[in-house]
């Protein structure tokens, strides 16, 4: 049938019609991400921490465990931020198993199980030393009569010295690197390579840090403050969401530091060592935040690009360091490589 030019006038009408309002649709819904993704980008962390800590105090006031309650807003909060990476992320290439999610899976458990069975034990024999010096000397070193949130900034700042020591004795220290290895070993971030450490390496930086507490008198309360604290700073440390912090990455060490640590160059990546608070890195003169460009999208140990993924190779690793060394292709594993 013969159609004439009235037809494909209407007809091409139509089309333009709908390529225009595709056209909408499409900006619309870009526009939209962009706006969520600000929002997330300045919010997210702010306001899961706050909620994470006062859940937690509103728990432990009608009389929940402290321990107890520390597991539940921290499976609670590894949750959401697994929900949030997947509806908001920052990286597609971060967002692809690498061959990493087994070893995560296996370190995470394995690191969960072994902090679950140290930490009391810990923290029990330095209070017992804590009430051994008030008994002695008659005086109790922690303000346990401040009210329970101002009792975390002092708890924070004790813990975070031993973690900063720590964590940057690791990457001085060439014994001790290559028990850190583990996690810089990772090739994209993601929530869980907040759980990716070697055993050996969380244990001073998790209960380990908490002892100083525990021998100044902090109450368990205190403890799992500290707990929560840095398990949701943590996990959103190495979130695959956008974060753009401001004035608070002075406070925080958050993603937007913490990316240039991953940094497969060792000029960048030996910088913003605080764990939770940014403070002893202003203090040492070791915070790195450039203004002129983003961090690198390819993370992991640049002299090192094989390093071995399984669980139970990483697990190895430290104890035939020389085997891996040679196998994952290192320029140079002397001292002077990974110092500052």
């Amino acid at each position: 049938m013969h159609r004439g030019p009235e037809y494909r006038s209407r007809r091409c009408g139509t089309q333009e019609r709908a390529f225009w309002t595709r056209g909408r649709v499409t900006a619309y819904n870009g526009y939209m991400r962009a706006r969520v993704e600000w929002i997330v980008a300045r919010t997210a962390f702010p306001i899961s921490l706050v909620a994470a800590l006062l859940g937690a105090m509103a728990l432990m006031n009608r009389g929940g465990a402290p321990d107890a309650v520390a597991g539940q807003i921290i499976l609670l909060s590894y949750i959401a931020i697994a929900v949030l990476e997947r509806l908001v992320p920052l990286h597609e290439e971060w967002r692809r198993d690498k061959g990493d999610l087994k070893a995560d899976i296996g370190l995470g458990v394995t690191n969960a199980i072994v902090n679950g069975a140290v930490q009391p034990l810990t923290f029990a024999a330095s209070v017992s030393l804590a009430g051994w010096i008030s008994t002695h000397y008659g005086v109790r070193l922690w303000p346990a009569e401040w009210p329970l949130m101002l009792q975390l900034i002092p708890a924070l700042l004790i813990a975070e010295l031993v973690e900063y020591s720590w964590h940057r004795s690791m990457h001085e220290i060439p014994w001790l690197w290559r028990i850190h290895a583990t996690h810089h070993s990772a090739n994209r971030l993601y929530w869980f390579n907040a759980l990716r450490f070697h055993p050996i390496d969380l244990l001073v930086a998790g209960p380990g840090k908490l002892i100083p507490l525990g021998i100044l008198g902090a109450d368990a309360p205190v403890i799992a403050l500290v707990g929560v604290f840095s398990a949701v700073h943590g996990v959103y440390q190495h979130a695959n969401i956008p974060c753009r912090l401001g004035p608070l990455n002075w406070v925080f060490s958050m993603a937007e530091l913490h990316r240039w640590h991953h940094s497969p160059e060792i000029e960048e990546a030996n910088h913003n060592y605080g764990g939770n608070l940014i403070f002893w890195d202003i203090v040492f003169g070791t915070r790195y935040l450039p203004k002129d460009r983003e961090p690198p999208v390819e993370i992991g140990i640049g002299d090192m690009p094989n390093f071995p993924q399984g669980f139970g190779a990483l697990m190895l690793s430290p104890f035939r360091w020389e085997r891996v060394a040679a196998e994952a292709g290192a320029a140079g594993t002397r001292p002077s490589d990974r110092t500052l």
